[in-house]
């Protein structure tokens, strides 16, 4: 394991606590040899070059920092991290990935260098890798609106119901979309899909810090008794709106109407089709017509029981 897979790895104890924070993980290296570590563990707390740097002491002088993401330049609840980099005397920055926060994105990397210290971003499978970890933060930050994950069950032939059948998709591929709600700040479908389903779309039988807000796009109003909320505004706005109120990741689970509707305006970011090893021969498939076709960047296949995942990106995080 590299230096830099280390501190990704280390980033992840933040994960579900630094919220509205990145997961950030730091190495400090000399001579070779491992002199501190750290990540952030919640918002005020110590950012993770920081906990590395006290735990190195002395030793951070003439050492290399190996972080997943470019350190902060600016003030918040603590100081500026580069602040504290360049007081300890590091030698060389390894970063994985530049930070999209407008208030530091690149400032950074400039104040480090300015102050004598080389800068080197990792490049290739370890950026992508640091994109990915916080897909969330990164588009909330750059774009100003939350990460937007389409899921969807579908046959061979692309439909999104079986004949007969309650279920598309296996008892794996099921618990796997509960994990994707719990990973959620918010799970959202169409009001066609709230009265024809009345679905609870909450997280159940997987372990959940907390359980994600509900939703429903649509004209409405709410069929009586749901207890989804109503977002009825043009997606782009209804977005920037949930974006202000500190959501950044959103599971979209609606039918074909509404995921074509977000597709169509540029507002997905990944796709993840659980493809059950079935021909439906009829129904609604689980995605309208396209003006033009989409690429997935980076895309995984997994097997799940019988049925296969597949999942990648419609743009880089």
């Amino acid at each position: 394991m590299s230096f830099l897979e280390r501190a990704l790895e280390l980033a992840e104890r933040g994960r579900g606590t630094t919220a509205p924070n990145p997961v950030v993980g730091a190495v400090l290296v000399r001579d070779g040899e491992v002199v501190g570590e750290g990540w952030h563990e919640r918002p005020g707390g110590l950012h993770a070059e920081v906990v590395a740097l006290e735990a190195a002491g002395g030793r951070a002088r003439g050492a290399t920092l190996y972080v997943t993401l470019e350190p902060c330049a600016h003030h918040g609840r603590t100081r500026p991290c580069v602040d504290a980099v360049v007081s300890a005397g590091v030698a060389c920055v390894v970063a994985a990935v530049g930070d999209p926060d407008p208030r530091t994105n690149g400032q950074g990397f400039e104040r480090l260098r300015e102050a004598g210290i080389e800068v080197e971003l990792a490049g290739g499978e370890l950026e992508w890798r640091a994109r990915v970890q916080n897909e969330g933060f990164r588009t909330w930050a750059a774009l100003g609106r939350p990460f937007v994950t389409y899921k969807a069950a579908a046959t061979l032939d692309g439909r999104v119901t079986v004949p007969g059948a309650r279920w598309v998709t296996g008892e794996e591929s099921r618990r796997r979309v509960h994990e994707l709600r719990a990973a959620s700040d918010v799970v959202a479908v169409g009001l066609g899909t709230v009265r024809a389903d009345a679905p609870r779309l909450d997280a159940r039988g997987v372990d959940a810090a907390r359980q994600p807000r509900r939703l429903a796009f649509g004209r409405g109003p709410l069929p009586e008794g749901s207890e989804l909320e109503l977002r009825s505004g043009a997606l782009e706005d209804e977005l920037r709106a949930l974006a202000g109120e500190g959501v950044q990741t959103l599971l979209l689970e609606g039918g074909p109407t509404l995921a074509t509707a977000f597709l169509r305006v540029g507002l997905v970011d990944k796709l993840t089709l659980f493809v059950a090893p079935t021909l439906s021969g009829r129904g609604a498939r689980f995605l309208g017509e396209l003006e033009a076709p989409l690429a997935l960047l980076h895309p995984t296949t997994e097997r799940l029981g019988e049925d296969v995942l597949l999942a990648g990106y419609l743009r880089v995080p």
